[in-house]
């Protein structure tokens, strides 16, 4: 690979150009090659171009690549698509890499470079009735277009014989391939002269579309609080799934009018079937009690005559949703299938919209490499809380922060709900990355304020479908005596320790009914409120924090009885002091540092006498951290036994009596 470094720099250069811009590649499709006289360098399978590195290719030796050409293979299609991947595995010099299906169109294409992508606006003409008159009409008689072929060997055969013939007519191979419902291929001999091919045909594609897409965010139905909780229920009879509403001025084109519905029930390519499967199904009721009855027939039904869940419904007045088996999924399936609506409306510019057909599909469907693109997409279980959407107030940083992060890496989708929203933000966008295939958001949200509530409520069901758990993580504290505790202070902190739960639960609980209602003997959803050992022992100077602590366990018991017959368990955690987190240990502000200058511990000469003697008061010699709260969490989650509980967390220097 080192004579060819700076071909295969270019290479991953032009890749990620493309593969990172959703207007050519969509869901890590697309691919792109590089090849010499000897060997061909092909992004494998898996490989998501906007991110590929060099070990994102699979190399192969051309000279094996020689025999899908000369060949004659089963005219039964599974057996011939099996002995076309088993010779293209054997031209791999490369292990572990499993080549694009395409490979072999790639090594027929005689320029060193091929990007193969498929932008919106080349697949609205190539997804048109028109299609192959306006490719000639715009891009010259010169032009190699290609009616649609079920993809693997057959396309390839085809592909390979009309650019023979492109050849034999104009002297020269095609620098672009236009394939029906399929996408587009260009090709030369540097990555710049792909770059000047690609952005004159977009130009010229747009050039042509007659009314421009409709564009602009519309505001998040209320209705969606009272309907997607109960749709996400009715889709998790096999598991939990993910739901994520996608609400924008196009997909309200299509969700609003059944005629507009029409022109996007069948799929117009191969990605859309692989990511959103080939069937969608519509609900045009406006009450969301008539929603839900109607999703309660149409959707076993569907499972029933289909053998699958839908991956979209859209819904009159909500939206485009994606059912998923993860947030990740979700996000895969609202690009894709919102690429579908765009297609089908620039096709108008184009004689209207040309999906595939029922053959075409069930091919499709059926194909072993899409089955396995589809296995790669769905990615493996992991965690705990796997697939579980879990809000924690108060978590942008601190004791909260460490709790969502912890519950994000058990597989939890997380709303941080905090006032902070610059370092609320900047923390979901780093536990996001320490997230796999499940996602942590940021809503901001005053928690003792029932309009802020019901908006962080709206934007997380919006997001994820559900509420399956709410950990009220949010609490301040003013300490003081009687002498200088100020009414203004011991309100501020009675409001926020113990009034906010109340207003948390009164917001959360809905939802949650909701859940039950709708979901299976055996789901549960959780409140927990992250309470405090001084909630089980008065704490001297300190009686509004005390108070309002001991106040939220009476509100868990309460509200534990009340919501017991609707399956939703309420119970708190009593943490001990986080002695190892920044409160008790920064070195300059620590509380370890200002009792040792203040010389609150009798003969303490160092910070460790400090943090000994504070630590003697714990059978348990240490701490209470985020990691431990958070197995106190889930075993509140996973058990279904205990409600109205206060689970103390002290190392053992508080015990319940």
């Amino acid at each position: 690979m080192s004579e060819n470094s700076k071909q295969i720099e270019d290479l991953i250069e032009i890749s990620r150009l493309y593969g990172a811009d959703k207007r050519f590649v969509i869901a890590g499709g697309g691919n792109t090659s590089f090849k010499n006289a000897e060997t061909m360098w092909v992004k494998a399978s898996g490989s998501p171009l906007g991110t590929i590195t060099a070990e994102g290719f699979a190399v192969l030796d051309r000279s094996r690549l020689k025999v899908l050409s000369e060949r004659t293979y089963s005219n039964d299609s599974a057996v011939r698509e099996e002995q076309v991947k088993n010779d293209l595995n054997a031209a791999c010099i490369s292990t572990g890499k499993r080549p694009s299906v395409e490979a072999s169109m790639h090594n027929a294409i005689g320029y060193a470079y091929v990007v193969h992508t498929h932008p919106t606006v080349v697949n609205a003409l190539m997804c048109a009735q028109d299609a192959e008159a306006r490719v000639r009409q715009l891009f010259g008689a010169q032009a190699l277009y290609v009616p649609y072929t079920d993809p693997g060997y057959v396309l390839f055969k085809k592909v390979e014989n009309a650019i023979a013939a492109y050849r034999d007519a104009n002297g020269e191979q095609p620098k672009v391939i236009w394939l029906q419902n399929h996408g587009i291929f260009v090709a030369a001999n540097s990555t710049d002269e792909v770059k000047a091919i690609y952005t004159d045909v977009l130009a010229k594609l747009e050039g042509a579309v007659k009314e421009p897409l409709p564009v602009g965010d519309v505001e998040l139905a209320p209705a969606i609080l009272k309907t997607i909780p109960g749709l996400r229920m009715l889709l998790s009879t096999q598991g939990l799934k993910t739901l994520k509403v996608r609400a924008n001025a196009l997909t309200a084109y299509y969700s609003e009018s059944e005629a507009n519905q029409k022109k996007i029930a069948r799929p117009f390519t191969p990605d859309a079937i692989v990511y959103c499967k080939s069937n969608v199904i519509f609900i045009n009721e406006s009450e969301p009690e008539a929603i839900l009855a109607q999703a309660k027939e149409v959707i076993p039904a569907f499972t029933e005559k289909f053998g699958y869940l839908p991956k979209v419904i859209v819904i009159k007045g909500i939206g485009l949703v994606a059912v998923g088996d993860n947030a990740a999924q979700c996000d895969t399936i609202l690009d894709v299938f919102e690429d579908a609506m765009k297609v089908a409306w620039l096709a108008g510019s184009f004689g209207g919209e040309h999906p595939m057909t029922q053959a075409q599909i069930d091919f499709i469907d059926n194909w072993e490499v899409e089955n396995y693109r589809r296995a790669v997409a769905a990615g493996g279980a992991r965690g705990r809380a796997e697939n579980r959407t879990i809000i924690v107030t108060g978590a942008a940083q601190g004791f909260g922060e460490g709790i969502a992060r912890c519950l994000a890496q058990e597989g939890a989708n997380i709303v941080i709900a905090d006032m902070n929203d610059a370092i609320g933000s900047e923390t979901a966008k780093r536990l996001t990355a320490l997230a796999k295939s499940n996602r942590v958001i940021f809503a901001k949200t005053n928690v003792a304020d029932l309009a802020s509530l019901e908006q962080m409520a709206l934007a997380t069901v919006a997001q994820f479908g559900a509420i399956d758990c709410f950990v009220s993580n949010a609490g301040v504290l003013r300490a003081g005596g009687l002498d200088d505790m100020t009414p203004e202070n011991f309100e501020f902190v009675t409001k926020i320790n113990y009034s906010a739960y109340f207003y948390c639960a009164k917001v959360i609980s809905p939802v949650m009914k909701l859940q039950t209602r709708f979901g299976s003997v055996d789901y549960f959803a959780d409140i927990i409120q992250i309470n405090s050992k001084s909630g089980l022992r008065g704490s001297k100077a300190n009686f509004a924090y005390a108070g309002g602590k001991f106040g939220g366990i009476g509100l868990t018991q309460s509200f534990a009885l009340e919501l017991a017959p609707f399956r939703i368990k309420v119970n708190s955690i009593c943490p001990g002091n986080f002695y190892e987190g920044p409160l008790w240990s920064d070195p300059v502000n620590g509380l370890f540092v200002q009792y040792l200058n203040a010389g609150k511990v009798p003969g303490a000469k160092t910070v460790e006498d400090v943090k000994d003697f504070y630590l003697a008061q714990v059978p348990m010699k240490k701490g209470c951290s985020p990691e431990d709260v958070t197995k106190g969490v889930l075993y509140l989650m996973e058990q279904c036994g205990e409600t109205g509980q206060a689970l103390p967390i002290t190392g053992g220097q508080v015990m319940l009596s």
